[in-house]
């Protein structure tokens, strides 16, 4: 791209499809919040709201994709500005898929709305959620700056998050052993958690691609995950897709 015309091309399209990450990464950090939150004071509308947000942020994807695709066409980047846009393709699809985990939240937040609260359970849920809300701002923050060095701290905050998990699990465990006319809300309250959990999972990959972006490299070294959990019940340990 040795064109000075064609190079100011590529940086006001890919400056423009940058801005819609950004504006996807927000409806999906807001997602995350407003789930927790409808969960917690057991508000249906405020999920439903989450729930029909999302075809905004599924919209959003397709439209970073379709601009990458053109942009990939026309313009034929290479080197560093090839990268940055299959690294740009890879966080909206990372995006798309924590806006999934936020909708199976609202959407099990409904049923739970019928149910019996569990003591603590909302509170516990939404401290997790906060903490993978603010790992996903500033994953996307570094990648705004292109720091490696932030992407790298996200990555390694995510075992906080997968200890949570494991924390809740036993929990949950214990509750339902203590009564059995638990069961129920405990298996839905888990899965929230699990879904959580996976958005941990994807808001590290997006820490991967800034990473990536940055250096040019992929982390060498498996980002640490708490899997130490002794405590399995079949059909308990996946999540919704």
């Amino acid at each position: 791209m040795n064109d000075p015309h064609i190079a100011k091309a590529f940086d006001r399209d890919l400056e423009a499809i940058q801005a819609l990450v950004m504006k996807m990464g927000g409806l999906v950090e807001e997602a995350i919040r407003e789930a927790a939150k409808s969960l917690k004071t057991r508000d249906t509308e405020r999920a439903e709201k989450v729930r029909q947000g999302d075809r905004k942020i599924d919209e959003l994807e397709d439209l970073i994709n379709t601009q990458c695709a053109q942009l990939l066409a026309i313009r034929q980047p290479a080197a560093t500005d090839l990268r940055t846009v299959l690294t740009v393709m890879k966080i909206a699809g990372n995006l798309e898929r924590i806006g999934d985990y936020a909708k199976n939240i609202a959407k099990r937040t409904e049923v739970l709305s019928h149910m019996q609260p569990i003591e603590g359970a909302s509170s516990a849920i939404r401290r997790m959620s906060k903490e993978v809300e603010a790992m996903l701002s500033d994953a996307l923050d570094s990648y705004i700056r292109r720091d490696a060095t932030v992407g790298e701290d996200v990555r390694h905050r995510d075992l906080e998050v997968d200890q949570m998990y494991n924390a809740l699990f036993r929990e949950f465990l214990t509750f339902m052993m203590e009564d059995p006319r638990n069961i129920t809300a405990c298996m839905h309250l888990h899965f929230i958690a699990k879904n959580i959990e996976r958005m941990g999972d994807h808001v590290t990959s997006i820490a991967d691609q800034v990473i990536y972006l940055s250096t040019g490299q992929f982390p060498d070294d498996q980002r640490p995950k708490d899997n130490q959990s002794i405590y399995k019940v079949e059909g308990f340990e996946e999540a919704d897709e």
